[in-house]
């Protein structure tokens, strides 16, 4: 087993809940509350329903849980019904890393379903996150996904197969056989991502969290994976990421990596966060039926995810759609809001708002390119119909770890996301049980909260 790998594991291996600090137990919770918060907002979305209708067709021994149903399935089944719903409305949280990003939350799903055929407590899920945080946060900083053309899989997929096999039991040697795995079975293209996009971008990393818990449990069951998966022939080294150092897991100084992923405040592409919350800003100034142009800078990371292609100027997918800035941009100054409602297919499709999205430029400015990723910097310039001009920029997006969300912006985003599942009352209940979860506290304890 090589160095990469070995460090990984015996990271998964040795973690207790005592290590763990207040802040970052806090830290953990309020990453937990918000995910689930998601999972309930795109529980009833057409890729989770087809998620949950194959779940049905399986049982299992021992069974797992599917996130607000009181159903159970195949674990791996659980965990792509799970994931699907958290990631589909592309509101869970961002980790940005030197060289690669993506969705560290996306690992919860596998580790419900890991945890409900285990009957874990709440303990050792939080423990079981803070792994998966770690080793997607510790790949992120160092695997260049977007330059070479790999999606969030290739992180999602260890991540989750470390964290799964401490639910599950394993130790040292067998988690290390189930990352080897997970990391050479699951390398995924970024074609997810890019062009006109479909169902598959929030589907993706539930395919790779899947995978990782399937490569736990083979592991759980003696099979061995690739030697060096990282540094070996034809590994991850030689084929996707080039040579790298891993960053250290479970930093002694300075903050882990649950508590340096960004929240969204809105159900968005992470990017677009800045400028949306921008134009809302702006709206009382300029309303749309005022605007005679609005020229968006960002730096080259957003450009080329949200603010290029002529898809981007008539979406005609949700996918798309979250993805599209001038969109969002137009959507968010007419209808003042960006949330859930913005991205129903009428109003998506609806012509009204191809007129102000054809004012819309965005353009990539060298030195916001230059700062990325320490600072995430936009400026948004309104001209109105009499000439007057309007600029803001933002450095720090709501939600980004440099303007945190409060406990109280968690709470009002879990209640708006889960009352159409569980209603109002419902939501309530589950949060407050959430804000009190006790290590001891069951995980199927916790999922009942989410059945209406």
């Amino acid at each position: 087993m090589d160095r990469t790998t070995t460090a990984m594991a015996g990271f998964a291996a040795s973690l207790e809940f005592s290590d763990l600090s207040p802040r970052v137990v806090a830290a953990t919770r309020n990453r937990l509350i918000d995910a689930l918060g998601c999972g309930m907002g795109g529980f009833a979305s057409e890729p989770g329903e087809i998620a949950r209708k194959l779940a049905a067709t399986a049982t299992s021994t021992p069974p797992a849980r599917v996130l607000g149903t009181a159903a159970s399935t195949t674990p791996e089944l659980a965990t792509f019904a799970n994931t699907a719903a958290i990631r589909y409305l592309d509101a869970n949280d961002q980790y940005q890393g030197e060289r690669g990003s993506g969705h560290p939350s996306d690992v919860l799903g596998a580790l419900l379903a890991a945890a409900s055929m285990r009957g874990a407590a709440a303990g050792d899920l939080l423990v079981a996150l803070n792994i998966g945080y770690e080793v997607f946060g510790a790949l992120a900083e160092v695997i260049p996904l977007r330059d070479r053309g790999w999606d969030q899989g290739v992180v999602v997929a260890p991540a989750v197969a470390a964290a799964a096999g401490r639910l599950l039991g394993l130790d040292a040697r067998q988690i290390g056989e189930a990352i080897s795995i997970a990391q050479t079975a699951y390398v995924a293209t970024r074609q997810t991502r890019a062009g006109v996009l479909s169902m598959w971008k929030g589907a993706a990393t539930a395919a790779a969290a899947q995978g990782g818990l399937f490569a736990a449990r083979l592991a759980r069951e003696g099979m061995t994976g690739p030697t060096a998966a990282y540094e070996g022939a034809d590994g991850l080294w030689q084929t996707v990421s080039g040579e790298f150092t891993l960053p250290p897991l479970g930093p002694a100084e300075g903050p882990w990596a649950v508590e340096r992923s960004n929240y969204k405040y809105l159900p968005a592409e992470f990017h677009a966060q800045g400028p949306v919350t921008v134009i809302l800003k702006m709206r009382e100034q300029a309303p749309a039926d005022q605007v005679a142009a609005i020229n968006v800078q960002i730096y080259t990371m957003a450009y080329g995810e949200i603010g290029s292609g002529a898809m981007k100027w008539d979406p005609q997918t949700r996918e798309t759609a979250d993805h599209s800035l001038p969109y969002m941009l137009a959507a968010a100054l007419t209808d003042g809001d960006l949330g859930p409602a913005s991205f129903t297919q009428a109003r998506i499709t609806d012509p009204a708002l191809r007129p102000l999205m054809a004012k819309i430029t965005v353009t990539e400015n060298p030195e916001f390119t230059a700062g990325y990723p320490h600072t995430l910097m936009s400026e948004v310039e309104v001209v109105t119909t009499s000439g007057q001009r309007l600029v803001e920029r933002t450095p720090y997006p709501k939600g980004h770890n440099r303007n945190p969300m409060s406990d109280a912006d968690v709470d009002t985003k879990f209640r708006s996301l889960s009352r159409g599942h569980l209603g109002a009352a419902g939501a309530g209940r589950a949060l407050a049980a959430l804000r009190a979860l006790k290590p001891t506290d069951t995980v199927d304890g916790l999922l009942d909260l989410f059945v209406p």
